[in-house]
């Protein structure tokens, strides 16, 4: 469901994993019609990070 968001709609995706801050940069990006695509390779990445962040607290038992 992420996945879709980060497409559609990329700053929603960062106040879901817990980065507001990056959240209004990325919508700041989002707004020109340009910096759509990178704000939504920017978002799936974070996303991907994320994901990875909490395989490894995972493994680690924390």
């Amino acid at each position: 469901m992420r996945l879709i968001l980060a497409i559609f709609l990329p700053f929603l995706v960062f106040f879901t994993i817990g980065r507001p801050l990056a959240g209004i940069i990325c919508l700041l990006l989002q707004i020109t019609v340009l910096g759509w695509i990178p704000a939504a390779i920017w978002a799936v990445y974070a996303l991907s990070q994320y994901k990875t962040d909490q395989k490894i607290q995972k493994a680690l038992g924390r």
